[in-house]
């Protein structure tokens, strides 16, 4: 009976471990990205949010249409993804004043702020610093709910060759003390923090000097490769977000993100081994393979959701080297350390 008995054993505990095998090679344990399909190219600079039970992605315009001002995609599951209404069916009349030659908006980003969504959106032409940042609002994403229909809230910041930043790239925080910001930037001289007024979601004081947040000092003349900034909340710790490297080059894109922190939303953020944003550092959160193995390149333009369950994501794009370079939807889970950093789940 004892010897019967620890055959049983054995053999439960056998069992057991096929059960972990088999439940290791479960669909649910695919990595996020290896199982989104659907519309997912060509998507630049996306930024994701859930309103009830769908997720929407907004992303830089490309394209005819609508879709090339602004695009929008949504999904029940973050897998598979179909087009929606675009925000915009052609640039404001302003923008087009204030930045001659643009075509498109780049590089939204989105947030439910005291009852509406903001959609912040750069209008830009390219290699250019005259540049701004444009304002839409609505009560909801879902076409199909009263009161849905997006409003030009018109200009919120613009830049000139009169100044050292250049305004695209915007992203919305609000602090834990209920104070509104939004950083930007993109190459010149780094990445900024302009406070806001909580009401308007433009400048709390449209002529005080935004706050440096980060920058890649080079030799007098030559590029400092620094953009996309996004600030997000965990730990009681400020995460800052930024690509370094160059982007728009398809497959030869260098782009990819860093992620370093501070204690207050102004800064200083530090990567884990101390560096300083403000000097080109912080830490390696997403970067292509090996050049001989890997099929998305130029991983970049990062944003931050944290799903209804307390799931923290990345989004992203990166350029498929097996699409002759396509800009293409990525979406990462992040996962916290016992040292208390991110590493995102590729």
């Amino acid at each position: 009976m004892r010897g019967q008995a620890m055959r049983r054993l054995k053999m439960g505990l056998k069992l057991a471990a096929a059960a972990l095998m088999l439940g290791a090679a479960a669909p649910q344990a695919i990595p996020l990205n290896d199982r989104i399909t659907g519309d997912i190219a060509p998507v630049h600079d996306p930024v994701i949010i859930r309103e009830g039970g769908v997720v929407h992605v907004f992303s830089t315009g490309l394209g005819e249409g609508p879709d090339g001002i602004i695009a929008h995609r949504v999904s029940r599951d973050m897998i598979h993804w179909e087009r929606a209404p675009a925000p915009l069916a052609a640039l404001p009349a302003w923008a087009k004043t204030a930045i001659p030659g643009s075509g498109n908006a780049w590089a939204p980003d989105i947030s439910f702020v005291d009852g509406r969504y903001r959609l912040y959106y750069a209008v830009s032409t390219f290699g250019s610093n005259r540049s701004a940042i444009g304002l839409l609002t609505t009560p909801t994403l879902d076409p199909a709910k009263p009161g849905y229909g997006w409003r030009d809230e018109g200009l919120v910041v613009m830049s000139t060759p009169a100044d050292d930043f250049n305004a695209i790239d915007a992203a919305f925080i609000r602090d834990r003390q209920g104070r509104d910001w939004l950083s930007l930037g993109s190459f010149w001289s780094g990445l900024k923090l302009f406070a806001l007024d909580r009401k308007t979601g433009k400048p709390a004081d449209p002529k005080a000097k935004p706050i440096a947040i980060a920058s890649r000092p080079a030799p007098a003349g030559a590029p400092a490769p620094v953009e996309a900034p996004y600030i997000f909340e965990h730990g009681g710790w400020y995460w800052l977000l930024a690509s370094y490297d160059y982007c728009c080059k398809g497959n030869a894109s260098t782009y990819y993100t860093v992620v370093a922190r501070s204690k207050a939303i102004t800064g200083p953020y530090l990567g884990k081994d101390g560096s300083a944003m403000l000097k080109g550092g912080g830490t390696i959160l997403l970067r292509a393979d090996l050049q001989e193995k890997g099929r998305f390149r130029g991983p970049g333009h990062p944003g931050h959701f944290r799903d209804t369950d307390g799931t923290d994501y990345v989004v992203y794009h990166a350029y498929d080297r097996e699409a002759k370079g396509a800009p293409t939807l990525r979406i990462a889970p992040l996962r916290w350390g016992a040292d208390g950093w991110p590493t995102a789940l590729n």
